[in-house]
Formats: structure tokens, sequence, C-alpha cells
């Protein structure tokens, strides 16, 4: 197999599979090449049906995205990764400061979720709003309509890190969260 940049390491490798669980069971290909397949497409950013025949067909590699990405996996490598980068930087797991914004991301013009119109833009997009601790490690991310306001959104992606983190105290906003969220 060609070693691409997005291949995993050994130790990446033996990391993600201390969480995915269920390496018992006989495969026709290893969790690994299903791994490095779904790290090439994200980084590419290419069709399912366009990987390089160097992987396991699309059809066994978009099976285990769903499963992983339904089931939290993702979810919970993320956040491996993130505690084991503030440990390195000799930081308490869970951050006492965050820092909150938003941003508009552009659609397609066929349908999907969460779309609006943005009163000031003019334009069909979406809106992310995401909470990073100060040094940019990404807590939680949500995703609306870009026509609903910034400070009813800001409510719910706060909420929506309700008991991860004990030690937040303070959240940083820029103008744009005005009102009762101040």
């Amino acid at each position: 197999m060609i070693n691409y940049s997005t291949n995993l390491t050994d130790s990446q490798y033996d990391a993600m599979i201390q969480i995915i669980g269920d390496i018992l069971r006989k495969r026709k290909h290893s969790l690994g090449e299903i791994l490095n397949a779904v790290f090439y497409l994200l980084k590419a950013g290419s069709q399912w049906r366009m990987l390089p025949c160097d992987f396991p067909k699309w059809q066994p590699v978009y099976y285990y995205f769903s499963r992983w990405k339904e089931d939290g996996t993702f979810e919970a490598i993320h956040e491996n990764v993130r505690d084991k980068c503030r440990e390195q930087q000799k930081k308490h797991r869970s951050p006492s400061v965050g820092l909150i914004e938003s941003q508009n991301v552009k659609t397609t013009r066929v349908g999907g979720e969460s779309r609006g119109v943005d009163g000031g833009k003019k334009v069909r997009e979406r809106k992310r709003h995401n909470i990073t601790d100060t040094n940019g490690l990404l807590l939680t991310v949500e995703i609306h309509a870009a026509n609903e306001n910034d400070c009813k959104a800001g409510f719910r992606v706060i909420r929506s890190m309700d008991g991860h983190f004990e030690r937040m105290k303070k959240i940083h906003a820029d103008g744009g969260y005005r009102g009762a969220l101040a």
C-alpha cells in the first residue's frame, strides 16, 4: 500500500483501536486500512466511489464510517486526542476558559439540513458555532441555519457542554453575542 500523508502511525493506530474496540473479530480488511481510507477521504474531500485502489473498496469503508459516526466513536477519538494534547501542554483535561465564535458556511444550491438566509449577507448559508479552549482545541460545535440569531444559538452551544468540562468558569465572546447571553 502507498504511504499517504493521511495514514496513521503505529502509535496513532494503537490509540484509536483502544477506543474502537471490537478488534478480535476476523475481517477481510484491517481496521487500520479502513481508518486510513476514512482519513484520506476526509482530507482529500473526494467522493466515496473515487477512493484509490490502494484502499479497501468504498462500501466497507463507508459502512464503518457511518457506524462510527452514529455510535459516537469519532467524538470519543476527538476527545481522547484533545485530552492528550492538553496533557502534553501540562494543562488540566478540563479547561477553565473557553472562546465562542460563529462562522457562516456556504452551502450548495440543492437543499440540505439547516439552511437559511443571513439577513446581513443575503446569502443562503449555515452557521457554525464553536467553543474552543485557549489553545484553539475544539470543545463543542453546533450547526444551524444562518437566519438564527447568534445569541439564541449561543445558549444551545453552551448547553451542549453541560457536564463535560467541570472547571469551565468563563467563556469569552465577540460583540455578536449580546443581550441575555452576555
